[in-house]
């Protein structure tokens, strides 16, 4: 793939190349990957996604798979550890956020399913977007100020609607690879028969 010819916001590193071409806006389904990129969403809030991309294992492993069931349990003690954890953002606001959100995930998870929960706000299919240009991109839309509202009514923080309309991007509710792009098409495809029910 021409890198020219990718969505103009990648960067020239291969972890970010990799992202792009392999799971930015791939249809996501499963509730505890959802709530995972959430989370990281929520950490990139004041950063750039790259940061938090070359952070991703060290999260990952300081988070322990980001099991919101295991976090959930977590208290005083583990925000301690973390703040000390060099492999990810130590940032107490939005440490404690992931304990809380962790609790919030599994009101919802038992409810509905997180996924569920998600993608009802695109009728299960994800939108696609024809953008030619980046500039076209919106920062937010009518929906994710809604899922950002109803998510902090259902517990969430660190999940403003700029943060979930990048989470939209980032799972595929939205597609908004540029038409241009060569991973357009073939996300548009995987996306075409919605959410599994």
């Amino acid at each position: 793939m021409n890198m020219g010819e990718r969505c103009g916001w990648v960067g020239s590193e291969q972890i970010y190349l990799d992202y792009h071409d392999t799971e930015w806006g791939v249809p996501e389904y499963d509730s505890r990957a959802l709530w995972e990129k959430l989370v990281l969403d929520g950490f990139q809030a004041g950063l750039s996604w790259i940061t938090i991309l070359k952070k991703r294992d060290g999260f990952r492993a300081a988070f322990q798979g980001f099991d919101p069931n295991v976090i959930a349990e977590w208290g005083a003690d583990d925000v301690t550890r973390l703040l000390g954890d060099p492999g990810i953002v130590r940032h107490r606001g939005k440490i404690e956020a992931t304990i809380t959100n962790a609790q919030a995930w599994q009101r919802i998870e038992a409810n509905e399913g997180f996924a569920t929960f998600l993608w009802k706000y695109v009728d299960f299919t994800p939108v696609q977007n024809q953008w030619d240009r980046l500039d076209q991109v919106p920062a937010s839309t009518e929906i994710s100020v809604q899922i950002s509202k109803d998510l902090k009514k259902a517990g969430f923080k660190f999940c403003g609607p700029t943060i979930v309309y990048a989470f939209m991007q980032a799972c595929g509710l939205v597609n908004d690879h540029l038409t241009g792009c060569p991973c357009h098409g073939p996300v548009a495809q995987i996306g075409q028969h919605g959410m599994p029910r």
